[in-house]
């Protein structure tokens, strides 16, 4: 993909009905961590783990103020971004591992 260090991701649950955006510096470590329940919270709760969407930067700044700009949007404007580039709604992750 040609990143250089930092993604914003949106992962969904297997209905595609509960959205999660993060940001990380590992995109791979950070789904096995997703997938296996590593962190409490949110993502393990909701059984969030499919990869729906992805964004590379070069800059933690930068990729902290997209994390902040996606979260603060309606769900709609979510939709619309994952339709642009998987309009499928399919788990990305194997264009990671």
């Amino acid at each position: 993909m040609g990143c250089k260090k930092y993604y914003v991701y949106i992962l969904a649950n297997n209905r595609r009905n509960v959205l999660y955006t993060g940001v990380t510096n590992n995109l791979q470590r950070r789904l096995n961590e997703h997938r296996n329940g590593i962190n409490k919270g949110f993502t393990k709760r909701y059984n969030v783990h499919y990869l729906m969407h992805y964004e590379c930067f070069a800059s933690i700044l930068e990729a902290i103020k997209r994390e902040k700009q996606i979260k603060k949007w309606y769900r709609h404007q979510k939709d619309t971004l994952i339709e642009k580039t998987n309009p499928g709604w399919k788990d990305l992750s194997g264009d990671i591992y």
